[in-house]
């Protein structure tokens, strides 16, 4: 799987003006993870909320840790610009437009991570997760959530029945996410995953839903030109299968939650190769420093 980046970008920030009418989802995934940080992060005194999008998570933070500098990042300005009625003078935090490949994050500066429903829209997990480990205090907490492979597997079957080109986003595993975390070092990852389901009348009304929150398809693969009417017809026709006795029609999410600490910067990284250690200069400067003295 290749994202399309920029993609991804311009569409969540068509997608910021009415984001939170619609993603109904997405702030109850929130809910559930900020209810995890709540019972495993005790204090906080620098806090990361990772693709904040309106900022709503990113104030429930601030809430929540009184005392805290908290940091919404987002990659779609309009977004960010969105949060501004989620700050509050008595308890404002800082908005940043940036990329989770490379944070604007001095290193070993944070004391918890978060983010919600914002990783599966990198394809690739490990310089994501380097730039955790960067940024992250040792012992530091990571928490956060993201889509599954079975997420709207019945859209992706209803297409896959017309064409070959991908329509829905290809997501990565529980395993992989955990694989991804441990090569980068992070210490007692612990993964699980809650299956969700949304009912609608008719497909339709999902795609046009997705697309109102920026959620549509960013494949680098997918289709550029229009879809005829006579395929979105039999993609609803196909999609019409699912319908459940009660005459409604699923959307199946999968959601991963996971969390982890961050590992002292000696602790070494593992690559296919093998590990890769991990020393700080002032640890060389030292070494060397040492070997001096004792030459003396």
């Amino acid at each position: 799987m290749s994202l399309d980046v920029d993609q991804v970008r311009r569409r969540f920030a068509r997608a910021a003006r009415h984001y939170d009418a619609t993603a109904v989802l997405q702030h109850e995934v929130q809910a559930a993870l900020l209810e995890r940080v709540r019972e495993v992060v005790t204090t906080a005194t620098r806090v990361l909320d990772v693709g904040a999008g309106t900022g709503s998570g990113s104030a429930a933070l601030r809430k929540h840790f009184a005392k805290a500098e908290v940091i919404a990042l987002d990659l779609a300005l309009p977004m960010l610009r969105q949060a501004r009625r989620q700050l509050g003078w008595w308890r404002p935090f800082r908005r940043v437009c940036g990329d989770a490949r490379a944070l604007p994050i001095q290193d070993q500066s944070l004391d918890l991570i978060y983010s919600n429903l914002c990783l599966q829209w990198c394809d690739d997990l490990q310089p994501v997760f380097a730039e955790f480990r960067r940024v992250l205090k040792p012992g530091g907490w990571l928490l956060f959530t993201s889509f599954g492979p079975d997420t709207l597997t019945e859209l992706r079957q209803s297409w896959a029945a017309v064409d070959a080109h991908p329509h829905v986003n290809q997501f990565q595993d529980l395993h992989d996410v955990g694989d991804a975390l441990m090569a980068q070092g992070f210490r007692d990852p612990m993964l699980d995953v809650e299956r969700l389901t949304l009912t609608y009348t008719d497909a339709l009304t999902l795609m046009r839903e997705l697309k109102a929150i920026g959620a549509s398809n960013a494949d680098q693969r997918r289709c550029r030109g229009l879809t005829g009417r006579h395929q979105l017809q039999a993609v609803l026709a196909r999609y019409e299968a699912f319908r459940d006795p009660e005459q409604r029609l699923p959307a199946s999410y999968e959601v991963i939650f996971a969390q982890a600490q961050a590992p002292a910067s000696t602790q070494p990284r593992r690559s296919a190769e093998g590990e890769i250690a991990s020393v700080s200069v002032a640890s060389l400067r030292s070494g060397l420093q040492q070997l001096r003295d004792k030459k003396k």
